[in-house]
């Protein structure tokens, strides 16, 4: 059996520091522990969980739920990433894409992508050398019906299912949850931060209460949280592979001048309960 060594969740934005030089310093401060503790673990996998942005899935077939099975990924580029090619593991996604399958998922295979931040720079900062071989996972909130936090927390617990059942034994495959956390795009209340409903996303990830977030509705997050805050779908996701563990807040910051809360949290696997 595979194991999980890792489980993070993080804002995948980055902006300039002009505004609020010093709460951009604590935001890049958090993501690199984020990034240098993901990296610690060792993973030989690493799958990270975002929405893409319109870049590689377009509205003409709005796909809610994809896994990379490329044997190579090269970055779109945004944000700075470099273009370099990332090694892909078309064996884990295929695997994972057939294991949902009879779970219950229609979890599309998708082979030619160019990934974007929301992928690309999580896997920059926690896999700068290439050691793990990057799976991307979409749940693409941006499409219409969004995948929901109760699917993206269910998805959770069918990865850490095929990894205890199905991957190699001692394979090590580590897991981030991309994206977050409050902001309204294109909308009236662009520029909008919710901080009290960001800590509260926070404070469930952080106490082993993930399950919380699974009864998050569409509704509830669009008032609370914008909806660019349905990207916590991926948060859901890293919480239910983390199972009832709890963790520990990196860093959070709202930052009004790049229109969003910005935060991350990294899982401590073992405070899990037996």
């Amino acid at each position: 059996m595979g194991r999980i060594v890792g489980v993070a969740a993080t804002s995948h934005t980055f902006g300039t520091s002009e505004d609020a030089p010093e709460a951009v310093e604590r935001v890049s401060a958090g993501m690199a522990e984020i990034g240098r503790a993901v990296a610690d673990s060792r993973p030989d996998v690493l799958v990270i969980a975002s929405s893409d942005h319109l870049n590689n899935f377009t509205l003409d077939a709005q796909i809610a739920l994809a896994v990379g099975i490329a044997d190579e990924y090269q970055p779109l580029g945004d944000m700075g990433v470099p273009r370099t090619c990332l090694r892909g593991n078309r064996e884990f996604g295929a695997g994972f894409a057939e294991f949902c399958a009879e779970a219950g998922f229609d979890l599309t295979p998708v082979e030619n992508i160019l990934p974007d931040h929301g992928i690309a720079f999580p896997n920059a900062l926690s896999n700068p050398n290439g050691r793990a071989a990057l799976v991307p996972l979409y749940l693409n909130t941006v499409m219409s019906p969004a995948p929901s936090c109760a699917r993206g927390y269910a998805l959770g617990l069918a990865l850490r299912r095929f990894v205890q059942t199905c991957r190699p034994e001692a394979e090590r495959v580590a897991v981030i949850g991309s994206g977050g956390l409050s902001h309204w795009v294109c909308h009236p209340r662009s520029g909008e931060v919710n901080e009290a409903w960001d800590r509260r996303v926070i404070a469930s990830m952080v106490s082993g209460q993930g399950a919380e977030l699974a009864g998050l509705t569409r509704s509830d997050i669009l008032e609370e949280g914008g909806n660019g805050g349905l990207e916590i779908a991926a948060w859901a996701f890293a919480a239910g592979v983390a199972g009832n563990a709890n963790g520990r807040e990196v860093y959070y910051e709202p930052l009004a001048s790049w229109w969003t809360g910005m935060g991350g949290v990294l899982m401590n696997l073992g405070s899990e309960a037996a």
